[in-house]
């Protein structure tokens, strides 16, 4: 039987609103142990609006002398946020991965709530390592454009 998302999803995943400030972003990172937020339209719904990486902090803010102090996680998210199912086959969060070359995906349930995160590492883990290969090699190639 195919795995699933649900099979190797992180679950419950970090997550911060629009409005929360990028410091309060990069403790729930250094808490959890991730590079990933995703920014939730509201506390009461929980539909990913973007992600916050920590690459978008460095790029958009350090790196052009700006103070992310100042900044909050709409100023500095990425979107539009690509996601998948919670019941999709893990297959399809690979090929959304490598066709946009991101490492990280917010999991959503029948009602778009957030509901889990896979990564490039879930997938490490449980996946046959030529798949594994191909999906790191895929996801990193060169395309000429800064993607996150």
């Amino acid at each position: 039987m195919p795995r699933t998302v649900r099979d190797v999803m992180t679950a419950d995943p970090a997550f911060c609103t629009p409005e929360t400030s990028l410091e309060d972003v990069a403790k729930l990172m250094v808490l959890h142990e991730c590079g990933e937020i995703p920014v939730v339209e509201s506390h009461s719904s929980l539909e990913p609006i973007g992600v916050v990486t920590d690459r978008d902090m460095v790029c958009r803010l350090v790196a052009r002398g700006k103070n992310p102090l100042a900044y909050t996680a709409e100023t500095c998210m990425s979107q539009p946020v690509l996601t998948v199912s919670i019941e999709a086959p893990l297959s399809e969060a690979v090929d959304l991965m490598e066709k946009h070359q991101i490492r990280r995906v917010p999991v959503v349930d029948a009602e778009g709530c957030l509901v889990g995160i896979v990564a490039q590492a879930d997938i490490a883990w449980s996946e046959d390592e030529r798949e594994v290969g191909k999906m790191v090699r895929e996801v990193s190639r060169d395309t000429g454009s800064s993607a996150r």
